[in-house]
């Protein structure tokens, strides 16, 4: 029976499970960027001074 225990303990698929993330993070990552720059340029362009007004 020491077979069972170790095979019962084995930790080594839970090391393997925060790679599987990396995937959804870097994407994730991406669209919070991309997400932020928009923003910013939305926030600038209301910020300028409009010189079309009459």
């Amino acid at each position: 029976m020491p077979g069972y225990r170790q095979i019962m303990n084995d930790n080594s698929s839970k090391k393997d499970a925060p790679k599987a993330a990396d995937p959804r993070a870097d994407r994730l990552k991406a669209a919070l960027k991309a997400n932020l720059q928009r923003r910013k340029a939305q926030a600038r362009a209301r910020k300028a001074p409009e010189t079309d007004k009459k």
